[in-house]
């Protein structure tokens, strides 16, 4: 019997804030490793539209997703790549999608279009509401984040309401829409958590409302991103998601997948073992 050795959350050179190393060969470094299962999902391009609602620097929209130019050469690629490997590894195409609570339409007009490519695919929240009623990029730079959001909101319990409830309202989003099977890292609000000595603990109503997504996580039928990225980020050192939400979904019984966020050769099925023991240890 073969074992499944899955990652769910993998970039390609077409990412302009990754290494631009060949997803060719990262591939061949997941085969090396003995992956069965690769996901490619690519950062699905973000609506022009967004450029007149966001503050913060540069790069946190410019590099934040592949050109629409690239949707066309990025999935002939990795459609290539499927055949020329399908003996070796089973590649899923798929995107990263950024969920915007004013973009709605937009997201479900790129899903609809691509729906005959999708096989495996995410939505995330990588952007939130914040000073001057602006979407600010949560991981992007620390000095953005603390302007629009840490400083704006003043308080890590308010802040993380606002980031779950932005969640929360992605999964409702995904419920009435497929070819998303899961929430990408679902606490990168916490990226630099470290750098603010922030609690770990959620305060009693945050923990309420985690629990709600979670349920709506489950009763969607959608999994989570296993996240090891956030081990290799200077003020995070943790799993998306943290242990206590760990914890919540294994009790629900929500599958949570293991992504490794490659975003070039070095990352390819970085702390697998890692995540596979956490999940292991989780009590029912």
């Amino acid at each position: 019997m073969n074992l499944v050795k899955r990652d769910g959350h993998t970039h390609t050179e077409f990412c302009p804030h990754g290494s631009g190393d060949d997803v060719e060969k990262m591939i061949i470094k997941a085969i090396n490793l003995g992956f069965t299962d690769y996901s490619v999902t690519e950062h699905a391009p973000l609506p022009l539209e967004l450029k007149d609602h966001y503050r913060g620097s540069d790069s946190g929209i410019d590099e934040a997703s592949m050109r629409i130019q690239d949707v066309e050469p990025y999935i002939k690629k990795i459609q290539f790549l499927k055949q020329k490997y399908r003996d070796q590894i089973n590649i899923k195409l798929g995107f990263e999608i950024d969920y915007f609570a004013d973009f709605e339409t937009y997201t479900e007009d790129f899903i609809n279009e691509y729906a005959d490519v999708i096989e495996d695919s995410i939505l995330s929240v990588h952007f939130l509401k914040g000073k001057g009623n602006k979407y600010w990029c949560v991981d992007n730079e620390l000095e953005e984040f603390a302007e629009g959001l840490f400083n704006y909101y003043g308080d890590s319990q308010k802040l993380y309401r606002q980031y779950f409830l932005t969640v929360q309202d992605s999964v409702n989003f995904l419920a009435t829409h497929g070819y998303v099977s899961r929430i990408g890292h679902m606490t990168l609000i916490k990226k630099f958590q470290d750098y603010y000595s922030l609690t770990n603990d959620y305060s009693n109503s945050n923990q309420k409302l985690i629990i709600e997504v979670l349920k709506a996580v489950k009763n969607s039928g959608l999994e989570l991103d296993l996240n090891t990225a956030g081990l290799y980020k200077q003020y995070c050192n943790d799993l998306y998601p943290d242990g206590w939400i760990r914890q919540r979904a294994k009790k629900l019984a929500i599958p949570m997948v293991f992504g490794s966020d490659s975003h070039g050769i070095v990352d390819v099925g970085r702390a697998h073992s890692l995540a596979e023991f956490e999940l292991s240890q989780l009590t029912n």
